[in-house]
């Protein structure tokens, strides 16, 4: 077959299967079109999920009617103003996108720049149908209908209208996070779906869109690096999801789908959250040009950065000095469900009325109930005794208000320990907080002359399967540095020698299993960092406090200020709180008072 040229109509049908693969991608490109043209104000109106009819109007400069015309042809844009393509400062510069979108629906155009009159120009499906005066204020209005409707192959393989709304508003909602000085609005159907005003703190956007709870629960993340500035806000490790879509990358301006975001937020919070957890965040970038390619995407959905690790290494670095900053900070809000919970009326038992003086007296050292000498034993089979930990005090209590996280006022389920601060009731969960501490001691350790290790009296044998022992037998060195001395015993087994010190006499067939089964998931995927704060999480998980365990009023308060003066304190390793606080006001609530 001898080569020949394509046909216009043609040659704009395969460049709208580059650029307009569904109604979200033409939304896309018109929206990011008014934003270029310098809007404060764009409102988008979408039918079927965008199948029947897209609509944008937005209050920017407008076109005068000659560059309407040349606004429908390929190849022609404002936005390049000189050969300098890498130099691109723009949302997107193809010139291919509204004759790519009239080849393959109804297009129509109304336009006007301040001073001048309205026109329109209408497209169906390559054909001009209609140029002549509108009416509008200055600005652009567009509007899309029957996308793909003439094209019944590329049609028929749009998904549900549902499913077709849920990308055009996913489309909005990362460009309304990326531009918060600009008001955006999106109606479905006739419907509100969003609205966020213009000029608003880049937290407060981020939070419209996503979650109104990250509000309470983010910090700001910072970081400037050879030129190159990051920006954004980031969920604490305690406010997390179970899947990923709430991860957002933004470069110079322009929303980005990038695997490295992925990767470098897994890196960063790789310590502090579940692996099956996922953190909200909202990343901006700002990158010289020349660091840059925006070009390697039709739709400028990807880039490419010049040194990449410094990239992923500034992301990393960035979050982890803002989660570090967040202190022993946690989710600021216990769960609702709990409070339910608190507010569910007991059910009167029909027993006898206890006098005063029968009701059991507690006796904190032997933790069993007493009676005065006078009184009803009966009491004791009508009230039980309270299941807590608590101590008669050998010297004044400290006040709550010195400290952020309270003083201890006892222990409930040999778990949980309850503290009263200045402006609340603190409840801590000592496993999960005293896992925390243990972590960053170790961590501390490895910073300095590495963790020091303690023999054990005996040797102790751990058998586990060939694979598990040769992964175990790879990582020798690095365990040792760790203060957990490991030698090869065998084909099925490895010997145990030593223990890091700090974690006393734990469990060690437990450790040195839970290490196996851990390097067996995550070792192939994770850097050496990583894998070392991975052994590091693991090891701080046996050797911390458990529930179950007694504490004195002197330990409880011990764990307590080592808890306000520790990084990231206020989630365990799992990304769980570690305390949570009834504020006077929540207890009052509970009470009817208020």
């Amino acid at each position: 077959m001898s080569i020949r040229r394509l046909p216009e109509h043609l040659v704009n049908r395969i460049a709208a299967g580059e650029v307009v693969e569904r109604p979200a991608s033409a939304l896309k490109e018109i929206v990011e079109n008014a934003l270029d043209a310098g809007a404060r104000r764009i409102d988008i109106r979408i039918g079927n999920g965008g199948l029947d009819r897209i609509e944008v109007s937005d209050d920017g400069c407008g076109m005068p009617p000659s560059d309407m015309a040349l606004a429908l042809e390929r190849h022609a844009t404002s936005k390049l103003p000189d050969e300098a393509i890498e130099n691109v400062a723009t949302l997107g510069f193809r010139g291919e996108a509204l004759p790519s979108i009239a080849s393959v629906a109804r297009l129509s155009i109304d336009s006007r720049v301040v001073g001048g009159e309205g026109w329109n120009r209408t497209v169906d499906n390559g054909t001009l149908l209609h140029e002549g005066p509108a009416a509008l204020p200055p600005g652009t209005r567009v509007i899309v209908e029957q996308l793909f409707a003439r094209v019944p192959a590329r049609r028929k393989f749009l998904r549900s209208a549902k499913a077709e709304y849920a990308a055009c508003l996913d489309v909005v909602r990362r460009l309304a996070m990326a531009h918060p000085a600009i008001a955006i609005s999106l109606e479905h159907d006739g419907r509100r779906m969003l609205s966020v005003q213009a000029d608003e703190a880049r937290e407060d956007r981020v939070a419209a869109l996503t979650d109104r709870a990250l509000a309470d629960n983010h910090v700001i993340v910072s970081l400037e690096r050879e030129g190159i500035c990051l920006a954004g806000v980031a969920s604490l490790p305690t406010y997390h999801r179970g899947v990923g879509d709430h991860q957002f990358l933004f470069v110079n301006g322009r929303p980005v789908r990038d695997r490295l975001l992925v990767g470098a937020v897994r890196g960063a919070y790789a310590d502090v959250l579940a692996r099956d957890r996922h953190p909200v965040v909202a990343l901006f970038l700002n990158v010289p040009s020349a660091e840059v390619d925006v070009n390697v995407h039709p739709a400028k959905t990807e880039v490419r950065f010049r040194d990449p690790a410094l990239i992923r290494g500034m992301i990393v670095s960035g979050l982890r000095r803002a989660l570090d900053g967040a202190g022993f900070r946690s989710v600021q809000q216990a769960d609702p469900a709990g409070f339910a919970a608190w507010r569910q009326e007991p059910v009167a038992q029909p027993v006898s009325p206890t006098p005063i003086g029968a009701m059991p007296i507690f006796d904190a050292a032997a933790r069993s109930p007493l009676h005065h000498p006078l009184a009803d034993r009966r009491a004791s089979f009508i009230t039980p005794p309270p299941q807590a930990r608590a101590e008669p005090a050998a010297a004044p209590p400290p006040e709550g208000h010195s400290f952020p996280l309270g003083v201890a006022r006892g222990q409930i389920a040999r778990t949980y320990i309850v503290a009263e601060a200045e402006d609340g009731l603190v409840i801590v969960d000592q496993h999960a907080a005293h896992e925390r501490l243990t972590l960053e001691r170790m961590r501390r350790a490895m910073d300095g002359q590495g963790v020091q290790s303690q023999a054990l009296l005996l040797p102790e044998v751990v058998e586990l399967d060939e694979p598990a022992c040769d992964r175990l037998e790879a990582r020798i060195e690095e365990l040792r540095d760790f203060g957990l001395d490991l030698e090869r015993f065998g084909p099925a087994a490895v010997l145990v020698r030593a223990s890091p010190a700090m974690l006393g006499q734990g469990d060690v067939q437990g450790l040195v299993a839970d290490l196996a089964d851990d390097l067996a998931a995550y070792d192939s995927a994770l850097s050496l960092k990583e894998r070392l704060d991975l052994v590091a999480a693991t090891m701080a998980c046996h050797g911390s406090v458990r529930a179950g365990r007694i504490l004195s009023v002197a330990e409880m308060n011990a764990l307590l200020r080592e808890m306000e003066v520790t990084p990231r304190s206020g989630q365990c390793n799992h990304g769980r709180p570690t305390w949570i606080k009834l504020g006077h006001g929540d207890i009052e609530k509970l009470f009817g008072r208020k």
